[in-house]
């Protein structure tokens, strides 16, 4: 008897497995002023690559968990692209580049806004009356 193996728990078991040898490798960095904002860009460039791969898996989710879903995207996104371009300047390696291209581009294209309900028709205050008859009781 075949078990159905749940193929996205596995991969995000993948990727952790990736991640954690990532995080260990950048100890070995040179000592120098680049493999030090490398080993502070560790984490930032862990959530961003967790960030991309969820975006992947949007449909997968209700209406209202996917809008916070892309809420809680773009909010990391910012964060870290924030943190890396204040860590490199304009000296930021080219794939950490791509991996923020990558990361924004995974969000779907926001939505045209929704026009603005109409406004009722203005009433002009002399039209307006009390009905003193009306009784609580």
């Amino acid at each position: 008897m075949t078990e159905h193996l749940d193929t996205q728990a596995l991969t995000w078991a993948a990727l952790l497995g990736k991640w954690v040898q990532f995080a260990r490798s950048a100890v070995a960095l040179p000592n120098d002023d680049e493999g030090q904002r490398m080993r502070e860009s560790v984490v930032d460039l862990i959530m961003l690559q967790a960030v991309w791969f969820s975006l992947q898996h949007l449909d997968d989710l209700s209406t209202d968990e996917k809008e916070l879903g892309m809420d809680r995207a773009e909010i990391l996104i910012h964060k870290h692209r924030q943190r890396l371009q204040a860590r490199w300047g304009d000296q930021m390696p080219q794939g950490i580049q791509e991996l923020l291209a990558d990361a924004q581009n995974a969000l779907p294209p926001e939505a045209p806004p929704e026009a603005p309900p109409e406004a009722p028709p203005e009433v002009p205050p002399e039209s307006l009356t009390f009905d003193a008859s009306f009784n609580n009781e």
